[in-house]
């Protein structure tokens, strides 16, 4: 079995301080992530704000981020988007910066057919050389990954992975039956549904939450691995989850990033944060979580 990563990558926050990124918070929240157990770090995706990111900004961070890690575990760069000829030069900009891997979004505004998005994916793929992990958002693109279309590009030697955010089992057990999982690893999108993805056979998760509770997340898909019921122990993490949904990532979680000192509590327009009391109930449970832990 070849994959990227087992369990949890963590999709990288990125903080900010007086509207610009603080380098030092970052390298403080990697450090925290790594000593808590992650597997992957996932830099300049859309909990990273990447829209509202300058490309010097996202190569800086990047570049912080790999140099930090030094081939601890796998740092992939979100370098997709609806321009192919742009995620082409973003991607071999990160494979120079040492990204050990990318991960391209299905185009969105102008969004293609299944033979565009083949086409899409393959160029990008065969120009940059790295590993590559599709990402099908379907709830921000209005755009999916058929599961024929997955079988199709999982025969290309540079696509290894998929990042699943469509919450949908019968999609997720289609895939299945059309690839071969020992070379072409799933991750789910969705912290809520681990539990069930790992149950049917998912390889681990692109995480928000493991932002703030890495090593908690983890435990639970070590747990299933172990043959553990992780139902019950998953409960907490689900409260807190619940509590997290107050809003559209990643409002929510750079209000617990920020509690944890990485970066003020400060997103890019057209992203504002959440109202006081919301934020306060917000770190209550967040506390309450941590309460429990001990």
């Amino acid at each position: 079995m070849t994959h990227l990563f087992e369990g949890v990558g963590v999709a990288l926050a990125t903080p900010f301080t007086n509207n610009e990124v603080n380098y030092d918070d970052l390298r403080q929240h990697v450090s925290f992530l790594l000593e808590n157990n992650v597997k992957a770090i996932i830099v300049n995706g859309t909990t990273a704000e990447s829209p509202t990111l300058t490309e010097d900004e996202k190569d800086h961070i990047l570049e912080t981020v790999v140099n930090l890690v030094d081939g601890q575990v796998p740092v992939i760069a979100g370098t997709g988007t609806n321009d192919t000829e742009k995620s082409i030069k973003s991607s071999v900009r990160a494979r120079q910066l040492g990204a050990d891997a990318i991960m391209l979004i299905t185009p969105y505004y102008n969004k293609t057919n299944q033979r565009g998005l083949i086409q899409h994916f393959e160029t990008i793929a065969n120009a940059v050389e790295l590993p590559v992990v599709l990402y099908n958002v379907p709830s921000r693109t209005n755009m999916t990954i058929d599961p024929e279309t997955v079988e199709t590009l999982s025969h290309n030697p540079y696509i290894v992975a998929l990042k699943d955010a469509t919450n949908d089992f019968d999609y997720l057990n289609e895939v299945q039956q059309r690839i071969n999982q020992d070379d072409f690893a799933l991750y789910s999108g969705n912290d809520d549904n681990v539990v069930k993805y790992y149950q049917q056979g998912g390889n681990g998760v692109i995480s928000v939450i493991a932002n703030v509770i890495p090593k908690e997340f983890q435990d639970i898909y070590d747990a299933h691995q172990n043959g553990q019921n992780i139902e019950t122990s998953f409960e907490p993490i689900n409260e807190l989850l619940n509590a997290l949904a107050v809003d559209v990532n990643p409002i929510p979680i750079k209000a617990l990033t920020s509690y944890l000192g990485f970066g003020n509590y400060e997103l890019r327009l057209p992203l504002i944060p959440l109202e006081q009391a919301e934020t306060t109930v917000l770190q209550q449970a967040y506390d309450t979580f941590k309460a429990g832990e001990q």
